[in-house]
């Protein structure tokens, strides 16, 4: 760990308490609490402050002690946990980073999928453990919308969602999925599904459930997942290489491009549009936050929530973990 300075310090009070005044609030009442402990108690920050900058957000230190076996108590209860563990808390949050995994993002991804013919070709940047890999193989139940089921029957992944002004849906065609991320996850592994299941915050109702069924279902059938930055020359090309010459392919970048800092996100949009360029018929899904970039047009960075995009044309406004979709399209085609 790195030794502590009371600059550090001082950045750890106030990273904890902008999370406890405008992350927290309305999504976890004890994260808010932990985060508003953390930044009133000199001892816990000069502790966190031996983690690197990048391994000591928050969600991911608060994820990592619960992961570790701390209780979901008070205040005083969890600083004294971190104080007796800090030296494990630290050797996790280095090993790992935030891989939030919500399979409910199919929900906002499916109707974008469903305007391409198949056979697909999925290949995500940024798949964790690749459970946004399986569109076709869980249940949609949009409320004042459509249900769906795969074309072999109900599924035990059952993804609920709000929506308005969906176009025609239908199960897609999946017949290849692989997914490129720094530090790829195993949906059979134990410690790895601990993990996952420990970033969904205290009080997000269903989500541990929903996490949970989906990892069985992705261990039955694991997909291809390579470790490696995506960014890089070549290594998004090659993935792709392995994917079948009669499927369409589509890159899909659901909610990952807001952690690639700037230059890196560059470098990926040209790996992207060199992709497209070599394989004629590739196509680009994501989900990303509206003033992020101008591919989706000019006009989109004033959507609010995120933006549903394909190849360069903004599709819809989504909850950026799929809990809601509003579809907008026609509005977009309307403004040329």
């Amino acid at each position: 760990m790195l030794p502590t300075t009371d600059a550090e310090a001082a950045r750890v009070a106030e990273r904890y308490r902008r999370f406890a005044t405008e992350e927290a609030p309305g999504r976890s009442e004890l994260y808010a609490q932990w985060a508003d402990g953390v930044a009133n108690d000199p001892v816990a920050q000069r502790l966190l402050a031996r983690l690197p900058a990048a391994r000591r957000q928050p969600p991911l230190v608060f994820a990592v002690t619960r992961m570790l076996g701390a209780a979901e108590g008070d205040y005083p209860a969890w600083s004294r946990w971190l104080a007796e563990h800090v030296e494990a808390v630290a050797a996790e949050c280095v090993a790992r980073g935030l891989q939030t995994n919500e399979p409910l993002r199919c929900a906002a991804l499916l109707p974008a999928l469903a305007l391409v013919d198949g056979p697909l070709a999925l290949l995500e940047v940024g798949a964790s453990a690749g459970l946004c890999l399986y569109p076709d193989r869980y249940s949609y139940r949009y409320e004042d919308g459509p249900g769906l089921d795969p074309v072999s029957g109900p599924s035990p992944v059952v993804l609920r969602s709000r929506a308005q002004g969906l176009p025609e849906l239908r199960p897609p065609e999946v017949v290849w999925r692989a997914g490129i991320d720094l530090a790829p996850l195993d949906a059979a592994s134990v410690a790895d599904r601990r993990f996952l299941t420990s970033l969904v915050w205290p009080g997000e109702e269903g989500r541990v459930e929903r996490i949970t069924a989906a990892l069985d279902l992705v261990r039955e059938d694991p997909p291809l997942l390579v470790a490696g930055d995506a960014t890089a020359d070549g290594l998004l090309a090659g993935a792709a290489e392995a994917a079948p010459a009669g499927a369409t392919l589509i890159v899909t970048t659901p909610g990952v491009l807001p952690h690639i800092p700037r230059a890196g996100r560059e470098r990926l949009f040209a790996q992207i549009d060199a992709l497209r360029a070599t394989r004629p018929g590739t196509r680009w899904v994501s989900i990303d936050p509206p003033a992020l970039h101008h591919r989706w047009g000019r006009d989109a960075a004033s959507w609010p929530g995120f933006v549903l995009g394909m190849d360069e044309r903004a599709l819809a406004v989504v909850d950026p973990l799929g809990a809601w979709v509003e579809w907008r399209a026609a509005d977009v085609a309307a403004r040329g």
